[in-house]
Order: structure tokens, then sequence, then C-alpha cells
């Protein structure tokens, strides 16, 4: 009998915000050390893998909807949205399950809430740096998400965000996925 994962996604309070960065550092820290053993110049500022800039931005965007991400009463992760309702599309800007929380189906309970609570959405895109095995993983085999496009030092066009572009660097790759939902 498979067991069915009681999700929350609970809208972001503001005595909640620094704990959601610590929360989201940490856990993109673990998947940098796992793929390199240490931490690396891949950093965007001092030791972390995602700078606080980086997570402000997203949560602070025109658009965004943050949640933290409850199993059982205990937060287990955090997610930011950009919400484009008039176009129909939205934009997965941060997922992060905590690492003592992988492999149990979470990040896939999460998704599917997230898709439950917009289905006027018909198109999601999110992106993940190359390395991000687990990442890719996730998004093309548990989500349905394709790989539209790989973004390194020779396709950095028109379709990268400003807010990358402008610390862009040679040795930067990332996956863009979008997922098309079927009209019902």
């Amino acid at each position: 009998m498979k067991q069915t994962l009681d999700i929350i996604l609970a809208p972001l309070q503001q005595a909640d915000r620094e704990q959601f960065i610590h929360d989201n550092q940490e856990a993109f820290k673990y998947g940098a050390t796992e793929e390199f053993g240490m931490l690396d110049d891949r950093m965007e500022e001092g030791e972390e893998v995602i700078s606080r800039k980086t997570i402000e931005h997203c949560i602070d965007g025109e658009q965004s909807e943050t949640y933290r991400i409850v199993c059982d009463g205990e937060v287990v992760g955090g997610l930011i949205l950009q919400i484009d309702k008039q176009n129909t599309k939205g934009d997965l800007e941060i997922l992060f399950i905590k690492p003592e929380a992988h492999s149990k189906g979470l990040g896939q309970a999460a998704w599917k809430a997230v898709e439950a609570m917009h289905p006027e959405i018909r198109v999601w895109e999110t992106m993940t740096p190359y390395f991000e095995k687990r990442n890719i993983h996730f998004y093309v085999n548990r989500l349905g998400f394709h790989i539209v496009e790989f973004w390194n030092k020779y396709q950095h066009g028109p379709t990268v965000p400003d807010n990358i572009e402008e610390n862009w660097s040679e040795d930067d790759e990332m996956f863009l996925f979008r997922k098309v939902i079927a009209n019902s």
C-alpha cells in the first residue's frame, strides 16, 4: 500500500524569512558539496552557492509567491513561484528540500500541490545548473519537464534572464526546463 504524503504549502511569513533564506542556502550548499566534495568557485558570494541577494530577488518579485513546504507539521523545504496569470505562465524560481528529507517524495508531492493550486497555468519553466544531477532527474523523470535549452559559454543568448546575464561567467552552465500542461 502506497502512503500519501500530507504536504501543505504555507505562505512565507515575514517572521520566517531569515530561516527560509538559511534553509535554502544550506540545501543548495549540500547539493554542491555532494557533487564536488568541497565548495569551489561556483559560489555567488562568500561561501554560499546561492546568494541572499538572489533569494531575496525571487521572494520580492512582483508576481512572487513564496511557500514553506510542511509535512506532518514539520518544515521540510520551500519554494518560490512567479505567476503570470494573464499569460498563463509560471516560473519555478526556487524549490528546495532540506537534505535530511531527501528521497521521500516530498518535492514531487509539493509540486503536485503547486499544480493543483494553479490550474490556470499552462506553461511552467525552471532552471538548474548542469551539475545538479538530482535536480535534472527530478524535473525530467519525476515532474515531466523537458530540457529546452542549455546555457553555456557558447549559448547564453536571448532567453537567459537579465538577473543571470549580469553575473554570467564562461564557466556557468544551466539547463532551462519547460512543462506544458495539456488542456483537460
